[in-house]
């Protein structure tokens, strides 16, 4: 296992996976966007036209398929069977259905042991997810979690989206992402809630440059306490 783990989570569009990756190039630490691995299932899962209520063949696409996760200038790079897949992962259809790869058990069993190999494999790293700190990474040597409003995550969804050329309702992704809340809160594995030793931080009238400031300088303090 790496020597230093930071775990970040929070709801859809809190920031957490901005946040991750700058805090990681500010501490030379790797980054681990955990939301990448369950979006290239669900794009794999797509692909194959599988049934994505199906527990059993989402499984078999996660076997059979060859996953290749990598840090790339700070991001990660996304590769399903040798083909480069970072930019689709992110498309609206991959995001909406994100959620039934995220609640099939055995899955997201495989994918925490794919996360943990990752991790053994590095020095440092800054992994984001919505389990991280309660699940993959239980004693984690700081844990985060981010908040923010509601509205305000939709309004920063919509940006992203626009940013990449695609146009989408303000009420439409408030709507996808409040079902999307409901999915993890609720599931039997992994539930999105911050570890009992997590350092909430809301987001809503933050800055990125203001939450990546508040979040390196906690990790200072923390890891002085510690020497």
């Amino acid at each position: 296992m790496a020597d230093l783990v930071i775990t970040i989570d929070g709801p859809a569009a809190s920031g957490k996976s901005t946040i991750a990756r700058l805090v990681a190039q500010k501490l030379g630490a790797s980054f681990l966007d955990t939301g990448a691995m369950y979006r290239a299932v669900t794009l794999a899962a797509i692909k194959a036209g599988a049934d994505l209520n199906d527990q059993k063949q989402l499984l078999d696409i996660l076997k059979e398929s060859e996953f290749d996760f990598s840090v790339t200038n700070g991001s990660m790079k996304v590769c399903i069977d040798g083909a480069d897949v970072t930019g689709e992962v992110r498309n609206p259809e991959v995001t909406a259905n994100a959620r039934h790869i995220a609640s099939a058990t055995q899955v997201r069993s495989e994918l925490v042991q794919m996360q943990r190999q990752f991790a053994a494999k590095e020095k440092k790293i800054v992994t984001e997810g919505r389990d991280q700190g309660t699940v993959a990474f239980s004693d984690a040597d700081i844990k985060f979690y981010l908040t923010a409003d509601l509205a305000e995550r939709a309004r920063r969804r919509q940006a992203e989206l626009q940013a990449q050329g695609v146009s989408e309702s303000l009420s439409q992704i408030q709507k996808d992402i409040e079902e999307r809340d409901k999915s993890d809160e609720n599931r039997a594995v992994g539930p999105l809630k911050p570890a009992k030793d997590a350092i909430v931080i809301d987001t809503t009238n933050l800055s990125i440059e203001e939450v990546v400031e508040k979040v390196l300088g906690l990790i200072k303090e923390k890891c002085s306490k510690k020497k």
